[in-house]
């Protein structure tokens, strides 16, 4: 599949993985690489024109750890607050006039293929999200997300707190379209220890 839609993607990377205890999420090992730098290189080979990695606890550590090749890395210093800020922290460091497609760093499975069915699905003035079937297989929105360059400003007005880009979703489900990325993976992040084993998939 071609990707035919031009995306920055703002990998959210600033979490202290309180729940799991090890640390922050983006030096969990996937494949003997930092998990940020395994995500990282998925979003630039699906077809992201771009990386910017937000960062947060443990930001120095993260830094002198992982490679972060061909990223743009900021820092969001008031990560404790939330993703609202990494995600605001994101937009503002991403080329203007782009698509934002909004990755977690602790869903180790994403594949390029992903990313590039997300890119390719997109349509203008719209938002493309990933999605996985629920245990009665209704589709369920999850992540990657992808924005459309003119809705990134009204995205980054409404994050705050630890909701995200939540709330815009929530205001504006006319513009969400699912794309089924079961074919490639289910979704799922490393929340705690139970998780863990989906580093090694």
């Amino acid at each position: 599949m071609t990707p035919s839609t031009a995306a920055t993607a703002i990998l959210l990377a600033a979490g202290a993985g309180a729940r799991l205890g090890l640390g922050p999420k983006a030096l969990l090992r996937r494949h003997g690489a930092p998990l940020v730098d395994h995500l990282a290189a998925v979003l630039h080979d699906g077809g992201c024109h771009g990386v910017v990695v937000v960062l947060g606890a443990e930001a120095g550590r993260v830094r002198e750890e992982a490679a972060l090749a061909d990223c743009a890395v900021v820092v969001n210093d008031d990560w404790p607050s939330g993703m609202g800020g990494s995600l605001k922290t994101g937009l503002a460091a991403a080329p203007p006039g782009r698509h934002a497609l909004v990755a977690l760093v602790d869903q180790p499975a994403l594949t390029a293929e992903t990313v590039a069915a997300l890119l390719a699905a997109h349509r203008p003035g719209r938002v493309t999200a990933a999605a996985y079937p629920d245990a009665s297989g209704t589709l369920k929105r999850g992540h990657p997300v992808l924005f459309d360059a003119s809705l990134l400003a009204a995205v980054a007005d409404s994050a705050h707190g630890d909701a995200g880009a939540r709330d815009f979703l929530r205001a504006h489900p006319e513009l969400l379209d699912l794309v089924d990325c079961q074919a490639w993976g289910d979704g799922r992040d490393v929340d705690t220890p139970a998780d863990l084993p989906l580093l090694d998939g």
